[in-house]
């Protein structure tokens, strides 16, 4: 059960498979990005994902929240099978947090107001409930003090650690985080990740594709290793990085682990 009271209040109501991918495949154009994958996530599981570029892992976890469509397969998110109804698909987005590369703010609204214009529109939160609730995530991610400021006056780490508050104040059920870190100065990678080992230990269902692999083995479950538009290997992270079953993996590993 989470030690955070709001994000238990979420779980307790979510299914056990958060997300549940069978036979998907996606081509853009000619290009099959993804190639039959199958996969499912529990609640309260943290999978990493990482592979070298172009292996289709940001492509994986954009289809679970339908940034990107998927044409074969079937996709089922929080109980909702994803298709072409919008209805779904917002359905879906409601209960799917998302952190980008690139933090992705309004530079004209505050901090503030970046994290309760979501709840007050989507939700329909009135407006000291959702000023309540970011304050909450906002003391979270350790920068309430920034509460009214632009994010043009923030620093990267600060900016993405905004971006985690305000998906976070929509309290979503599953997190995904695409590359959350690659954009940021060395020196403020760990504060981002720091704030993910935290949601982690909230007991955050999340997915995360990162090439971070100290935070892989610390808090996820399992790692998966993509490679060509396919899942090459799947386990839990000191079989994966202490015993890797096939040679891409292990050349990947080699690549990155110096």
């Amino acid at each position: 059960m989470s030690t955070d009271p709001i994000i238990a209040e979420v779980e307790a109501t979510a299914p056990k498979i958060a997300v549940e991918m069978t036979g998907v495949n996606k081509w853009y154009g000619d290009f099959h990005v993804l190639r039959d994958v199958n996969l499912t996530v529990e609640r309260g599981e943290r999978l990493v994902i990482c592979g070298p570029s172009g292996s289709g892992k940001s492509t994986l976890i954009r289809c679970i929240n339908r940034l990107e469509e998927h044409q074969k397969g079937r996709i089922v998110v929080d109980g909702i099978e994803l298709t072409d109804d919008l209805k779904r698909i917002d359905e879906v987005r409601r209960e799917v947090g998302m952190c980008f590369q690139h933090f992705n703010l309004f530079p004209h609204l505050t901090i503030l107001e970046n994290c309760t214009l979501a709840p007050m529109w989507v939700r329909k939160m009135p407006k000291k409930e959702a000023e309540d609730l970011a304050m909450h995530f906002l003391e979270k991610v350790k920068i309430p003090h920034q509460a009214h400021k632009y994010p043009g006056q923030l620093s990267g780490g600060q900016q993405q650690r905004v971006a985690i508050a305000r998906a976070l104040c929509m309290r979503p059920r599953i997190m995904l985080f695409d590359e959350p870190t690659s954009a940021l100065d060395p020196e403020m990678v760990k504060e981002v990740l720091d704030t993910m080992v935290s949601l982690a230990q909230d007991g955050m269902t999340m997915l995360c594709v990162t090439h971070e692999m100290g935070f892989a083995r610390q808090v996820a479950n399992r790692v998966i290793f993509m490679d060509a538009g396919q899942i090459v290997e799947m386990n839990e992270p000191n079989a994966f990085f202490s015993n890797p079953q096939h040679e891409r993996t292990k050349l990947f590993l080699s690549q990155i682990l110096h």
